[in-house]
């Protein structure tokens, strides 16, 4: 699995931090998602699947290897 984030559709909603901290961390000056790990290790894949369906925005995309 490799992850991408789009910072413009990025809503600032906090969602994915909220569900995969050690992945996914938020701006301080504008909120925006910040990808702390592109290639997540697998026993934290489904929480990142997760995450990404959450996303009121859908500015996280899953590319799957």
């Amino acid at each position: 699995m490799r992850v991408s984030v789009d910072t413009d559709r990025c809503c600032s909603s906090g969602q994915c931090v909220a569900a995969v901290p050690e992945v996914f961390d938020q701006d301080e000056d504008e909120g925006l998602v910040l990808l702390l790990d592109a290639e997540p290790p697998v026993q934290r894949q489904a929480s990142v699947r997760l995450a990404a369906g959450i996303c009121p925005g859908r500015a996280i995309t899953i590319h799957e290897e």
